[in-house]
């Protein structure tokens, strides 16, 4: 049996196919029309879908939407009017959008499919969150929580899976909102909204936590992580263009940081503000923890939503709460929302038996030999093809103790915001000026921004302080999915990818899911001594992560990477030139995204 999920129309266009209950193939539509976090509906993402199980829409038994649009309909109105005349301006905005597609999302969806009534599904936001986690998870019973900015009227989740039964006991509502909150500091602290979160994670440590008490006189923490906003200090309510209030800037006692600063200091001020409200959310989310083992009396947890990706509180919730196993989905934001919507409507509606976890995120589209050579033939670049692997694996090893920096291109792209060892970056983890070179001339970003160290999951535990030294399967290190200290003899040893306070965002790689990228990381270790290399996503500033080999030249070609690996086939900085195979590109200047050219 197969069955559709599909996701879109407010951050992430995805679509997901799973059959007998297992997730064949996931992928965003950004990947593939180029546009960063495309919220669009997701046609080629779809076929791709379809295309991989080598099927045609005829032959899905299910489409499931990962959410109820009227029931959100509902609560932007009542939030309208309830604040109006001050949401005036947001309300005729929502309105245009709503009334010219989002309200048709079922007639869309049975257009461009063209299928039957009878087989369309809608699941609550929520609820397609956590099934994403339990479904997807190794538990057979597990506590589920769910943290996220907004799905209908929900906002956070406490709940318990058992088999193929998936129940929400307790919600938290709009406007009340970890994700929202923390977003509106994302603003605040001089950030793009939905974009900028990553960048207030890794800014924080450069801070002191100052100003909690301040934060703390806008919240309340319940004793079970329940949140209470004092909303004269909020603004997203509202406000089309606001998070916050003048009353917010007045108690944090600075006005909000100038977007056009934000890459050129680490102001203290906001550092210290971007720390208090990472400390806020950690301590949220480890009270929420600590909450649900004690309801539940399940010390395993599957954890979703937007707010399940901010890596350094999953981390505090495997070190400081009575959680023991914890499950985070690769795509934990609302692009996994479609395989939640699917597994939901497969084991919680039809009652079919679970089928085992999900093990990589390698589910998006992959590329032949044939169809690289072709591609580079076409376009007269030039390119040298090492056909034995472990001759391969030396090469790239060898380039990057030479201090290279490699575009990384094998296999099925990643599911998920995470490069994992298919369309990622590389570089040498022990050169101390390597974070700087891959921020400025690569990834054209902030400075600050950490990278993640890719590690043999074998040997993860001889650098990072690993949760149960290691042992286990590693379910939110093998999808970088948490932060943990990297071991103190270890900071010296691997520079380029320990951040300021000392910490990594680690992934570990298993041979029996990506054998190519750990044999080259073990190769590079049988050499160096250090079986960790650094790993960021294979993107320029403001584009989504590549997908085919001419966008992993293109953007090869607009950086300053030395090298380009397109699966054996090796291409050297001097074939640098653009291929016209994109929707639009990006001109920088500096770091800065200047113009969008089509």
């Amino acid at each position: 049996m197969y069955i559709l999920g599909l996701s879109f129309f407010y951050h992430d266009g995805s679509a997901a196919l799973i059959k007998d209950g297992q997730v064949v193939a996931a992928g965003e539509e950004e990947r593939f029309t180029r546009r960063k976090h495309d919220p669009g509906y997701p046609k080629q993402a779809i076929q791709f879908c379809l295309d991989t199980a080598g099927i045609t829409i005829d032959d899905v038994e299910y489409v499931v939407f990962y959410e109820k649009p009227f029931v959100k309909f509902e609560r932007l109105l009542l939030t309208a009017f309830s604040t109006f005349p001050r949401s005036l301006k947001v309300f005729r905005e929502s309105m245009l959008t709503w009334l010219q597609k989002k309200l048709w999302v079922r007639s869309l969806m049975l257009d461009e499919l063209g299928i039957s009534k009878d087989k369309l599904l809608f699941a609550d936001h929520h609820v397609s969150h956590a099934a994403a986690s339990f479904y997807c998870s190794p538990f057979d019973k597990s506590a589920v929580m769910t943290l996220d900015g907004a799905g209908e009227w929900t906002t956070a989740t406490m709940g318990y899976g058992d088999g193929t039964r998936l129940e929400v006991r307790k919600e938290m509502r709009f406007p009340h909102s970890v994700g929202l909150l923390y977003s509106s500091f994302t603003a605040y602290c001089g950030f793009e909204v939905n974009e900028g979160e990553y960048k207030l994670m890794g800014m924080a440590p450069y801070g002191e936590p100052k100003y909690v008490d301040r934060i703390m006189k806008m919240i309340k923490i319940g004793d079970d992580g329940s949140l209470w906003q004092d909303m004269k200090y909020f603004a997203y309510h509202h406000s089309a263009t606001n998070s916050f209030t003048p009353a917010f800037e007045e108690v944090m006692g600075r006005p909000a940081r100038d977007p056009a600063l934000e890459d050129k200091s680490l102001d203290p001020f906001y550092c210290d503000v971007a720390m208090s409200i990472q400390k806020v959310t950690e301590n949220i989310v480890m009270k929420m923890a600590d909450h649900i083992v004690k309801e539940t009396g399940s010390t395993n947890l599957c954890l979703a939503g937007g707010v399940a990706l901010n890596s350094v509180a999953n981390g505090k919730i495997v070190n400081n709460t009575a959680v023991e196993e914890l499950y985070i989905h690769p795509a934990a934001g609302d692009d996994g929302c479609c395989v939640g919507a699917a597994l939901w409507a497969y084991h919680h509606v039809l009652g079919k038996p679970r089928t085992g976890p999900l093990e990589h995120a390698y589910l998006g589209s992959e590329h032949s030999d044939d169809s690289i050579e072709q591609f580079l033939l076409t376009n007269d670049i030039e390119f040298t093809k090492i056909d034995d692997d472990e001759a391969f694996y030396d090469r790239v090893s060898d380039d990057m103790i030479a201090g290279k920096v490699g575009g990384w291109f094998r296999g099925r792209f990643e599911w998920g915001p995470r490069a994992l060892g298919a369309r990622s970056i590389i570089a040498d983890a022990r050169s101390t000026e390597m974070k700087e070179i891959v921020n400025a001339k690569i990834k054209f970003r902030e400075a600050f921004r950490p990278f993640a160290p890719s590690v043999l999951a074998e040997k993860a535990n001889e650098y990072f302080e690993m949760p149960n030294d290691g042992k286990g399967e590693q379910w939110p290190a093998r999808f970088m999915l948490y932060v943990v200290p990297v071991r103190e003899e270890k900071r010296d040893v691997i520079p380029a990818i320990t951040h300021v306070d000392g910490s990594g965002r680690l992934q570990t790689v298993m041979k029996k899911w990506n054998p190519g990228y750990h044999r080259m990381i073990e190769r590079f270790g049988e050499k160096t001594g250090v079986h960790v290399v650094l790993n960021t996503s294979f993107n320029l500033k403001g584009e989504p992560i590549v997908e085919t080999p001419a966008q992993a030249f293109n953007t090869f070609s607009r950086s300053e990477m030395d090298v380009l690996y397109l699966n054996n086939y090796i291409v050297d900085k001097g074939a640098k030139k653009i291929i016209d195979d994109t929707p639009f590109m990006l001109r920088h200047e500096g770091d800065r995204v200047v113009e969008m050219i089509s």
